[in-house]
């Protein structure tokens, strides 16, 4: 029982969003049934958003890091842009 609790306790935001993603489904179907497009498009939105919550929580990717990943790929295409001929790109008439 208390491996049960402990590994209850250290998944919670990965079944919270595990969670979230099943109801996002469940209400994109009731709402397509229902010709609510409008918020069929919001639900998966939503689903999307706890997909992409829980993947980055299995991987461990917390805020730091997607900030870190950010400023290199600024990082790496300003060096792109530095280094391209100045008739990049070409124009072809």
């Amino acid at each position: 029982m208390a491996t049960f609790t402990t590994s209850v306790v250290l998944l919670r935001w990965q079944l919270l969003s595990a969670v979230l993603m099943f109801m996002a489904s469940t209400l994109n179907i009731r709402f397509r049934r229902a010709d609510y497009i409008g918020l069929a498009v919001i639900s998966s939105g939503m689903g999307l958003a706890a997909a992409c919550w829980f993947a980055t929580g299995l991987l461990g990717i917390t805020v730091l890091d997607i900030t870190n990943i950010w400023h290199n790929v600024v990082q790496v295409m300003a060096d792109i842009s530095r280094e391209a001929p100045p008739d990049w790109p070409m124009v072809i008439t």
